[in-house]
């Protein structure tokens, strides 16, 4: 049951505990002790090593575990054209400690793309692999659900219709452009579809006077508009948690509240999906998932070192299998190991002994990891 195309059956989310070296130089850096060519220099070293540590453990797909990144988020949309980053009051928290209150404005029109420090990201990953190299970005609805109006002027954008439109047609650019560099397997990190599974967030969106019906499909849109111009031989992916930081979260819910648009609205290939807790609900919601998708289970948690039972692993991928065929499914960990440069409550070790049991799990499983 060999897959030729990602998702692959032994995959992973992106994002990577920061290794010792290079916590070292950002705090260097941030000291002023160092320039941003050094640091660059031993970000590359790292992302070198961890390449190839992904590749010897059997990963047919790797990233640069995002380590020129502060935040999955904030270090892409920031960048964008018309886009800029700040401190400010964080408006949906984590239950827990909560990251630098880092918050994301539109001050200028959107539509446009001139070009990205995250291509070169993605050529570095290409240039230094022999598997698949795997591009992770935010959602496009990351910009605004956590923000809703407050992020977007109206002396820019009166009409809201016009502000998603053009994010859209910004991120179509986004992802040709990573196309253009090569790029054959791209994910999206989309948290707000499952933030709309908790009735309290639910609530507070409502609460600031954005609809909570509405917006999946409004999200759906800008989602589809992104991935419109992509190759015929180009895999998209979208993976879907409830928040991860420093091995805590935000929301709760299983996925039924967006189940049916989720996976027959959106034109992604494949789903990576939180499965770790119950805090995700059930597999009822696969039942929504159409003939030739791909649903990577997210079984393994990346929160904890504690290691799961391989024979606990095969047997919620044979509960799954009840709502979609084994051939359509995969394995993965729940979400990124370091959502954020702080990074979750666990060994790098661990980590890695979690990405090996992936592997071999799915060989049991499938017969192969690819």
């Amino acid at each position: 049951m060999k897959r030729t195309k990602p998702p692959f059956r032994a995959d992973h989310v992106g994002s990577l505990l920061r290794s010792g070296p290079l916590k070292q130089a950002r705090a260097r850096r941030e000291r002023g002790d160092i320039g941003a060519e050094e640091l660059k220099a031993i970000e590359d070293d790292e992302i070198v090593k961890i390449i190839k540590r992904q590749e010897d453990i059997g990963l047919r797909a790797v990233t640069d575990g995002e380590f020129r990144r502060a935040f999955w988020n904030y270090d892409f949309l920031g960048s964008l054209d018309g886009v800029e980053a700040y401190l400010g009051e964080r408006k949906i928290k984590f239950q827990g400690p909560n990251p630098k209150p880092m918050m994301l404005r539109v001050v200028g029109p959107l539509g446009t793309f001139s070009g990205h420090p995250m291509l070169e990201h993605f050529k570095f990953v290409k240039a230094h692999t022999r598997v698949m190299p795997k591009m992770t970005i935010p959602s496009p609805s990351s910009l605004h659900f956590r923000y809703g109006r407050d992020a977007v002027p109206e002396t820019i954008y009166p009409d809201m219709a016009d502000f998603y439109r053009d994010l859209g047609q910004t991120y179509r650019k986004a992802v040709r452009g990573f196309a253009d560099q090569g790029c054959r397997y791209l994910q999206l990190d989309e948290v707000n579809f499952t933030y709309l599974c908790d009735s309290k967030l639910r609530a507070q969106v409502a609460n600031r006077g954005d609809d909570p019906e509405q917006l999946p499909a409004i999200y759906a849109g800008m989602i589809n508009a992104a991935i419109s111009d992509i190759p015929p031989d180009m895999t998209t992916a979208m993976h879907l948690c409830r928040g991860n930081f420093q091995s805590t979260f935000v929301a709760s819910g299983g996925y039924e509240p967006v189940a049916e648009i989720l996976f027959n609205t959106i034109n992604v290939h494949g789903y990576f999906m939180e499965y770790d807790s119950d805090r995700a609900g059930g597999f009822e919601p696969l039942r929504f998932v159409p003939k030739g998708k791909t649903v990577v289970l997210g079984l393994v948690t990346s929160k904890s070192g504690r290691l799961e039972s391989r024979d606990e692993l095969k047997r919620r991928i044979e509960q799954a299998a009840k709502f979609v065929p084994l051939e359509h499914l995969c394995l993965s960990p729940q979400c990124g190991f370091a959502s954020t440069e702080e990074g979750n409550i666990l060994a790098e070790d661990e980590q890695w002994a979690k990405l090996r049991t992936i592997v071999e799990v799915a060989e049991e499983v499938w017969g192969v990891a690819s």
